[in-house]
């Protein structure tokens, strides 16, 4: 098939029995240390989420002002995403992954003593830019130094998010109850830990194809001229509307303390962290990628419009945002695999090419629920965001002639 990419086909062929019988947990050394500093980078996403209304209670700012915390973070990254393949492609793997580290660590601690919702912001916006850098390098990492291949090494990617998202929002509880700040100090001693982890553990060689060919800046946006890449990006920008209208916009409707928001957090990371290593793989198997993304985010669609359906009842809020976790887990791993599997282009630039896209969704999404919230009632942001979530099926649906390939890809065939 024209669109199977020759590395992933190559390894398919030559390995794919190995492959088969290699355990997710056999891994180099070099990917635990990526494996662990991306659950600690991923702990900084749910560290902020428990303090969001005491942010607005407590700088005197708007819902909508407040989201933008969200939506500077994702902006950048969006953008930033276009170059972390020329950067990463010069400075090697790991070294991208240090200064990542390095910037994530500067601007969370510069945000822990600043004192206005603007500055805040900006400061969100430096953070975004350390953790693209560190996103779709390790990403490509991961996947690139793994024995165990593509499917299994994105799972433990996932598992790393799934970890980091969990635990994150308890810690933030625990720390945002002491004081707003605490949470952004605390990433910065993480990024400190996770700094040294990789120091240590990951090897200078670099291994990564990034490493060995140097990426220019179009390459993005010529992998983006893959119909099979192009769809990804779009569906993933469409469902990301409804992921973060969910975790930026929820917690000032729940009516919850810090405490009550890390434990909510907790459960629904808990959940997608299981099932991005566990279940998603079993409906890959059975009903192939394409098939149980569409089913998982019909289901996301649905939970949305319940969610802003009965918006004013807290229990009904906080059991959707917990079972949103099984869902977005499950699609995670399932979409991340199709795009690891969808163009012949380098792992590298097809993560950051798809992660532009998906994160421009992520960008809009947080203002614009909390401006929908503010001009008419709490309920609109979650019936606007299932919307979108629907639209992506549709898309998919509409497309599917370009990225149906990507399970015969997986399996070599």
């Amino acid at each position: 098939m024209s669109s199977t990419p020759p590395t992933v086909a190559t390894t398919s062929t030559n390995a794919s029995k190995t492959e088969l019988q290699t355990s997710v947990l056999s891994q180099p050394k070099a990917v635990w240390a990526v494996f662990f500093a991306s659950i600690i980078a991923f702990m900084g996403l749910g560290l902020v989420d428990p303090i969001l209304p005491a942010i607005a209670e407590q700088l005197h700012a708007s819902h909508s002002q407040v989201t933008l915390l969200f939506t500077s973070y994702n902006a950048v990254m969006a953008i930033a995403m276009l170059i972390t393949g020329m950067i990463s492609s010069r400075l090697g793997i790991k070294w991208t992954l240090l200064s990542g580290i390095v910037i994530i660590a500067v601007f969370s601690a510069l945000g822990g003593i600043s004192n206005g919702i603007w500055p805040l912001v900006s400061l969100r916006g430096g953070w975004g830019l350390g953790n693209a850098l560190f996103v779709a390098t390790a990403l490509a990492a991961i996947v690139s130094l793994s024995t165990s291949g593509t499917a299994k090494a994105i799972i433990l990617y996932e598992a790393a998010i799934g970890l980091g998202i969990s635990v994150g929002p308890l810690l933030g509880g625990w720390l945002g109850a002491m004081s707003w700040r605490g949470p952004f100090l605390g990433v910065a001693v993480l990024m400190v830990v996770a700094f040294i982890g990789l120091i240590l553990l990951m090897p200078n060689e670099k291994h990564a194809p990034s490493g060995q060919v140097k990426t220019s800046l179009s390459d993005p946006f010529r992998a983006l001229k893959h119909r099979s890449l192009l769809v990804l990006g779009i569906t993933a920008a469409l469902y990301n509307f409804g992921f973060f209208t969910l975790l930026a916009y929820a917690p000032f409707v729940m009516g919850l303390d810090e405490h009550g928001l890390g434990f909510v957090f907790l459960g629904w990371g808990i959940l997608l962290a299981i099932t991005s290593v566990f279940m998603a793989p079993k409906l890959q198997q059975r009903f192939g990628t394409i098939k149980s993304m569409c089913a998982m985010l019909v289901m996301f669609g649905i939970l949305l419009f319940i969610m802003g359906t009965w918006t004013t009842t807290q229990t009904v809020i906080i059991i959707c945002v917990i079972a949103a976790g099984a869902l977005l887990g499950n699609n995670n791993t399932l979409i991340t695999t199709a795009v690891m599997n969808a163009a012949p282009v380098q792992r590298s630039t097809a993560s950051a090419a798809y992660s532009f896209l998906r994160f421009i969704g992520g960008a809009i999404a947080p203002y614009t629920a909390g401006k929908l919230s503010e001009i008419y009632n709490p309920s609109v942001p979650f019936i606007v965001g299932g919307v979108f979530v629907i639209v992506s099926v549709l898309f998919i649906l509409i497309n599917s002639k370009h990225i149906n390939h990507v399970d015969s890809v997986e399996s070599g065939h």
